[in-house]
């Protein structure tokens, strides 16, 4: 406010990493300004200032604000009083709320006055080190039909040890970005043309996209799942039965007219594969019934919350449902434990610990199935599951799904950063709204449970962690290709073509370079490309008795003979070395 007077001040929460506040300026700021901002923040610190907490009713409050020309606070305030909250939607986590009825606080600093719940330190020297970061753009209260702000995020520590080591986290985080890395890779693009959020897979994304499916559908199918393939739209009247058009409306796209009946792009997979499992009558010999698809899906996605393959509007998910009795949880969530643990191990990530969510059985609006039983039966399936597995989890009472409990899977990847992948969850409800049933050996119908799964989440968020894990340096088995040939010269290209041939034919992903470039320019394109291996082919190796091997972060040279060569990585990628 002090160096840009007539300021409006939107929001300003604290956020997982750091802080932010948005901003209607007089003028607009580039990152170069952050540093006069920053100088100025320390100026204030240096002033010593106290933060004075001041109550008043939420009238005064509104004029007040009124009065100091802060439209934003003005309308929050006004929600504040009519609803109750600052919530635009009831499923938003962040909001504005009072402690007391009626009355809001505002806090003033030196000739400095906001609206903020607090608390706060007792004087601006009590705050410790800071770093403003960057900025962007974001619409005020998230939705595009507002004025677009200037975001400004920071950072702020105890120490400046503290702050160094996180700002060098930040750097290898950007250069671990997905975004960056899937361009410089090739491995998937997004075309204005085909719409945003709708990523496109180059050669190199859509081989490494076809090994990840094919690992997992072969452990699936080790154990019994039955691959089935759905359409990507149907009639509205599915997603009526399911629940998902009454709940789910603001994320599912505008129904298509055709022939005069209303179709719908797929939120979900689910309701597909129940019609699947009610095609004809069940008994408990069918059960479980797994069905599992690598299906496609499309939920609408506001263009400001787009963000490379981890949030998109058209992603597919390695899904499946399995169709059992209550009596047979148990044992099909310890197989689930089973195969997420030996697909989470194939790629090389082992930081990995569950979440089991609960229902707060004092919630009598939330949880459907009036059953305490079932869920007593349900949650306690689940827990001696993980139990069996001596699977290290944590509990969160409250957080259960409201058709049923599951169990959220949390992994660390390479920077330490914690995600969650993939979830396995119970469901009561949807076998109650398609009045699915099988026939129990007792010769009466019984209800079926589902158990929803998906160890991958989507292809497209565990595409990003694996980039980023990996730091586009994928293992071999991944790696779209594995050794690149990299002739001296143009006398040596029969050769290094030869070469390629040979090792295509013992199943190695070889590619040739023949382009009219230098050595160290072939070799620094390979780098950039992060292969693996990289074959120099000249005078010495024309015979292709012996090669000169490179590997990819090693600086010295292997001297390697075809065959050591090719058995070292069938090695390789027999153990997804």
């Amino acid at each position: 406010m002090e160096l840009y007077p007539g300021t409006k001040f939107g929001v300003g929460p604290v956020i997982e990493n750091g802080f932010f506040y948005d901003l209607d300026l007089p003028k607009p700021i580039s990152p170069q300004d952050l540093s006069k901002i920053e100088k100025r923040m320390r100026q204030i610190i240096a002033r010593n200032e106290e933060f004075v907490r001041e109550e008043m009713p939420l009238d005064a409050a509104i004029e007040f604000f009124k009065k100091m020309d802060q439209q934003y606070k003005v309308e929050l305030l006004t929600d504040l009083k009519t609803k109750g909250t600052t919530k635009i939607k009831p499923e938003e986590q962040q909001d504005i709320s009072i402690e007391k009825p009626n009355i809001a606080s505002v806090y003033r600093t030196g000739k400095f006055v906001d609206l903020c719940r607090g608390p706060h330190v007792g004087t601006t020297k009590d705050v410790g080190v800071f770093k403003l970061t960057k900025i962007s753009g974001a619409y005020w209260r998230g939705s595009e039909k507002n004025k677009q702000l200037t975001r400004v995020y920071g950072l702020a520590f105890k120490t400046q040890e503290e702050l160094d080591a996180y700002l060098i986290l930040l750097d290898e985080a950007e250069k671990r970005d997905h975004r960056k890395l899937g361009a410089e890779l090739e491995l998937f693009m997004i075309s204005p043309r085909v719409g945003m959020g709708l990523p496109l897979y180059l050669p190199n994304g859509a081989f490494i996209r076809r090994k990840m499916e094919e690992l997992v559908a072969g452990l699936e199918e080790e154990q019994g799942d039955q691959y089935v393939y759905t359409p990507h739209i149907a009639r509205k009247g599915l997603y009526e039965t399911s629940g998902h058009w009454q709940h789910y409306r603001d994320t599912m796209y505008s129904p298509i007219d055709i022939e005069g009946e209303e179709y719908i792009l797929r939120p979900m997979n689910c309701p597909h594969h129940i019609q699947i499992y009610a095609h004809r009558p069940r008994s408990y010999r069918d059960l479980p019934l797994r069905l599992a698809e690598f299906g496609t899906v499309y939920r609408f996605e506001k263009s400001g919350e787009l963000f490379g393959l981890t949030r998109v509007r058209g992603f597919t998910q390695n899904d499946a449902h399995i169709f059992c009795s209550p009596e047979q949880i148990k044992k099909e969530v310890a197989s689930l434990l089973d195969l997420t643990k030996k697909v989470y191990a194939a790629f090389g990530i082992k930081d990995v610990w569950m979440r089991l969510s609960l229902r707060d059985p004092k919630d009598t609006v939330k949880y459907v199935a009036d059953s305490n039983k079932m869920w007593e039966r349900a949650e306690g399936a689940l827990r001696e599951a993980l139990d069996s597995k001596k699977a290290k989890y944590v509990t969160a009472v409250g957080e259960a799904a409201f058709y049923g409990p599951k169990i959220d899977f949390e992994a660390k990847d390479a920077l330490g950063r914690e995600f969650t992948i993939s979830t396995i969850q119970l469901d009561f409800s949807l076998p109650e709204k398609f009045d699915l049933e099988y026939t129990g050996d007792d010769g009466a119908k019984h209800r079926p449970v589902i158990i929803h799964r998906a160890p991958l989440g989507s292809i497209e968020r565990f595409l990003a962690f694996l980039i980023e894990h990996y730091a586009g340096a994928f293992p071999v088995w991944l790696a779209p290709v594995q050794a690149s040939v990299i002739p001296v010269g143009k006398d040596h290209w029969k050769a290094a073509a030869r070469l390629e041939k040979m090792l295509r034919k013992e199943g190695i992903r070889a590619v040739a370079n023949l382009e009219r470039d230098t050595v160290g320019y072939k070799i620094r394109a390979a780098e950039r490309m992060k292969v693996p291996y990289m074959l120099v082919v000249g005078d010495k190796e024309k015979s292709l008795k012996k090669l000169t091997v490179r590997v990819r972060g090693v600086k010295a040279l292997k001297a390697m003979t075809v065959s050591s060569f090719v058995s070292r990585l069938r090695k390789e990628i027999a153990r997804r070395g």
